[in-house]
């Protein structure tokens, strides 16, 4: 911990950062980068907030929520230094989205969704240095993904290196091919 200098922030302060730009964390789309995200105190907020709007919106069709859970998810990245942490925060968003899931529709939630939900999970929040943009053993560089919706219940990816959405302005993608998946 003060190898790294590891800073919990408390809940009283993420939700009074967050109200800051509370318009955006209501958006189910809008994205949120937290570059030094340990084990996720406002991603989790982040994620809990666009879920009740998803919920609030689309709770009575299964299809509905699970469609824009999943675009909520995809809309949230993390990066932090210490691999546990980036482990813990990962498991700690797909608890508060399947517990969520559960709650609302019980023994009718499917496989495919948890599985999508997990997988977007392990490229959005990820072991790396957020002032080098690599990873700190192997030095290969960052790469998230871009999540966006395409018909029904498909999802299209692209990939971008960390390093020029921060240097280059979102001007060069590090892949121009373009992967779909579907969660149901």
């Amino acid at each position: 911990m003060a190898d790294h200098g590891e800073v919990f922030t408390n809940e009283r302060e993420v939700n009074a950062m967050l109200d800051m730009v509370k318009h955006e964390t209501e958006r189910i789309d809008s994205r949120f980068l937290e570059p030094a995200c340990g084990n996720g105190n406002f991603l989790a907020e982040v994620l809990r907030r666009k879920l009740k709007v998803v919920t609030e919106r689309y709770g009575k069709s299964q299809l509905e929520w699970e469609r824009y859970a999943v675009i909520a998810i995809s809309s949230i990245y993390g990066v932090d230094i210490l691999e546990d942490n980036a482990v813990e925060c990962r498991e700690r968003l797909f608890d508060i989205f399947n517990e969520k899931y559960f709650s609302l529709f019980k023994n009718q939630c499917t496989d495919d969704c948890r599985k999508s939900v997990k997988f977007i999970l392990s490229r959005n929040i990820l072991w790396g240095d957020a002032l080098d943009f690599t990873n700190p053993i192997t030095k290969k560089p960052i790469i998230f993904s871009e999540w966006s919706a395409v018909n029904g219940s498909m999802i299209k990816r692209r990939d971008y290196m960390f390093r020029f959405l921060v240097e280059k302005s979102h001007q060069f993608s590090l892949f121009n091919d373009e992967k779909c998946c579907g969660y149901r």
